[in-house]
């Protein structure tokens, strides 16, 4: 959810696919990946200050799970192999799903305004579209760049409940950052609007609206988009942020600084359902997933709510990262959803030091 870290784990994915790092011969591997290449990768993040880490891998009916770290430090607890974890940005994997499902419904246009829906909310709602929205083209300022969001500022607004117009009100009281539609540049605010959208078109809350339509639909009970909820229920690995030089445990705090940009909880196996449904089509009508899967030359490969990342040895992966506070993830799958991963990273190791992801991306997506 969190600016800074999600484009920083998108930086570092597109970085780690172009990387071609040595895999064992095929006739040493037992099937196409191996799996001691990846415990190898977990155990490198652990080293390199991860607290713990968990990933599930699909490579056709190659299905297996894997971990390393602790759950809670000071303590030996591994972390649950189908844990729960904050996923930060891959929020906007469903809210966007949302959206397109209301498109193809024929009660959102993707270029229509945003003050059709809301008006008055922006102040550049008559310029800004539906589709500007989804794709971070629309010029509005992010709101978390406003938010105490360093380790020694946050816990004065941990436990606050914020309402999705408080942000709106922050983005509103800056200048855009350039004209509807000219340029792309991630911002949360992008997101908080849509969910705003959700809850005006559907009549009902946002949280309501992905249960409903995504939650239900997939069988998905371990995941949530909680509003109010401070802790994680179930199984699930602690996060951690640095403070004062010593970890401060971050597992407690209010969803709502996030909201439909970032709130969500989930489990790997429930975000493989998801990314396997979107891109199988059996979420959206073909002509909401093709508007989803198209990116524009200065997007850097984003879509509606998707991002494509492409690698040197021909594979393309679609997916989201999300970072929040404590937790840093991703879920990226191939167009046709025969390869795919999740990751949940708790404590993301320090700046340079992702040289076990590096491993891990390029043993699921470009094994030798």
């Amino acid at each position: 959810m969190r600016k800074g870290t999600t484009i920083g784990l998108v930086a570092v994915l597109a970085a780690s696919l172009a990387v071609g790092v040595a895999a064992p011969a095929a006739a040493e591997r037992g099937s196409r990946i191996d799996r001691r290449v990846v415990q190898a990768a977990l155990d490198k993040l652990v080293t390199d200050g991860a607290a713990g880490v968990q990933v599930r891998v699909t490579d056709g009916r190659d299905r297996f799970t894997a971990r390393a770290g602790v759950a809670e430090l000071g303590t030996n607890r591994p972390v649950p192999l189908d844990g729960r974890f904050r996923a930060g940005s891959i929020t906007k994997v469903l809210t966007s799903t949302v959206v397109l499902q209301l498109v193809g419904e024929g009660k959102v246009g993707l270029d229509t305004a945003v003050s059709a829906y809301l008006p008055g909310l922006l102040r550049d709602g008559d310029r800004i579209t539906v589709r500007q929205l989804l794709q971070h083209t629309s010029g509005l300022y992010n709101y978390t760049d406003a938010l105490p969001l360093e380790p020694d500022e946050f816990e004065a607004i941990r436990y606050r409940h914020w309402q999705p117009r408080e942000f709106v009100d922050i983005a509103n009281a800056h200048p855009p950052v350039f004209a509807p539609g000219t340029a792309y540049e991630y911002s949360n605010t992008n997101y908080i609007v849509a969910g705003l959208l959700i809850e005006r078109v559907t009549r009902q809350s946002y949280e309501r609206a992905v249960e409903q339509r995504v939650l239900r639909p997939l069988g998905l009970r371990d995941t949530s988009v909680p509003d109010r909820a401070l802790d994680i229920q179930g199984p699930h690995a602690h996060g951690y942020t640095a403070l004062a030089g010593r970890p401060n445990d971050i597992t407690r705090l209010s969803p709502s600084i996030a909201g439909s940009a970032g709130a969500l909880v989930s489990t790997t196996a429930d975000l493989d359902r998801v990314i396997d449904a979107l891109l199988d089509g059996r979420l959206l009508a073909p002509a909401q997933l093709a508007e989803m899967t198209k990116v524009l030359p200065f997007t850097n490969g984003y879509g509606l709510g998707l991002a494509v990342t492409p690698s040197p040895c021909g594979v393309e992966t679609w997916g989201h990262p999300g970072g929040i506070a404590g937790y840093a993830s991703v879920v990226l799958s191939t167009r046709d959803t025969h390869t795919r991963l999740e990751v949940s990273v708790t404590t993301a190791p320090t700046p340079g030091q992702f040289a076990g992801l590096s491993e891990l991306l390029n043993e699921v997506f470009c094994p030798a």
